[in-house]
């Protein structure tokens, strides 16, 4: 029989820290029904959601291989057992609108998972691919405050929203995927419907077969992810990412800023005013 593998591809700004912090921290309690991957410094996970990213954005036979290289590194890094499989990374979904000039919805992903799953077929795997979802309007402001924050989007919300106004919805996204993938199984997760806050991974460990027994004894998070910047370190970002800075010292100025919110916490200034 195959071995069931579970890939979790995001996508970004659908609490998916939260997610993967819970996941690493049930690891060892489940360590005899699943095997738990998630982008951990130094592990092959790192290089396989940078490659997704890049494939999405420049989608060539070089760009492919290089994800194909980056999944089989993965693969080749599980245990050589039986055990169900979670690969987690919100990357995996490809650039998210507002990096790298993409202003769609995912328009590659459907092409990147028919590569995962050609491999882990030929590696025997039974794949199973899992999307989460957060409602659209919450969703696009979120993913505006993460672009300015990590990828150097200098347009205002409004701009943004204006960009991203024919997006299509995420039925669009699961049908397209459904299509690329069939009969590969595609199951939608809605943020919305996360029955617990404190131990967002249930969902996904149930469907790895964790007895509901053991899903109800894990403990819940501490404390959820607090990752969007307040209003006003957000807008002091958008506007440095306007001037022509280094990449690297750019990056070093956010690392600052975010350790350095409460120095933005006064009234933002009007557009021009700075």
């Amino acid at each position: 029989m195959s071995r069931a593998l579970i890939l979790h591809v995001g996508v970004q700004k659908t609490g998916t820290t939260s997610l993967q912090r819970f996941l690493r921290r049930s690891a060892p309690v489940v360590a005899d029904s699943v095997t738990i991957r998630t982008p951990e410094e130094g592990t092959p996970m790192r290089p396989l959601g940078r490659a997704a990213i890049a494939c999405s954005l420049t989608h060539d036979d070089d760009h492919r291989a290089r994800l194909v290289s980056a999944f089989e590194a993965v693969l080749d890094d599980l245990p050589g057992d039986d055990r169900p499989v979670i690969l987690s990374h919100e990357n995996l979904a490809g650039a998210m609108p507002g990096n790298g000039g993409e202003t769609r919805l995912f328009p590659v992903l459907p092409a990147i998972l028919t590569l995962l799953v050609q491999v882990a077929k030929a590696r025997g795997f039974a794949p199973h691919v899992v999307v989460y979802t957060r409602r659209m309007t919450a969703w696009l402001p979120s993913v505006w405050a993460q672009a300015v924050r990590t990828d150097g989007y200098a347009m205002t919300l409004p701009e943004f929203q204006a960009q991203t106004a024919e997006l299509p919805g995420w039925g669009d996204l699961l049908r397209r995927l459904n299509a690329a993938l069939s009969p590969v199984s595609v199951t939608r997760l809605r943020l919305e419907d996360e029955a617990d806050a404190g131990r967002p991974g249930l969902r996904l460990l149930s469907l790895a077969g964790v007895p509901d027994a053991r899903l109800e004894a894990l403990p819940p998070l501490e404390s959820r992810a607090m990752e969007r910047l307040t209003p006003g370190a957000t807008e002091f970002l958008r506007r440095l990412n306007g001037l022509a800075l280094n990449p690297h010292a750019r990056d070093r100025v956010a690392d600052l800023v975010a350790r350095s919110q409460p120095l933005f916490a006064a009234n933002v200034p009007s557009e021009g005013t700075l």
